[in-house]
């Protein structure tokens, strides 16, 4: 099931197991998807960011816009043609009716 929450990383959990309230401040190191904590006493120590690399993680706007983007542009593509082709012939049949047909279509639209 799809439900698009944002990941939690596994490392805030390890850093907060392994130090409890001596953790000044934490930081995501991207390069090495680790957590690093600054603690009290002035030490740093970083925890890994996954348990394993098969572990499957929740579904992410991201990374379903990467895997799907093709399915999603030719979707787009198809409907911003269906689009286009509806106001070419809404366009076509109120360029081919005349003066007294565009004043009857107005008068007995209910919007008006």
């Amino acid at each position: 099931m799809l439900t698009l929450q944002p990941r939690q990383r596994v490392g805030h959990d390890i850093l907060l197991a392994r130090h409890g309230n001596h953790i000044s401040s934490m930081r995501f190191d991207r390069a090495n998807d680790r957590i690093v904590a600054l603690l009290d006493d002035g030490s740093v120590d970083s925890a890994p960011n996954m348990i394993t690399p098969l572990l499957q993680m929740p579904e992410t706007f991201r990374s379903v816009m990467r895997s799907d983007w093709k399915l999603l542009l030719a979707v787009s593509s198809a409907m911003l043609a269906v689009g286009t082709l509806a106001m070419l012939l809404s366009f076509g049949m109120i360029g081919g009716m005349g003066a007294q047909q565009l004043r009857d279509l107005a008068l007995s639209y209910t919007a008006y």
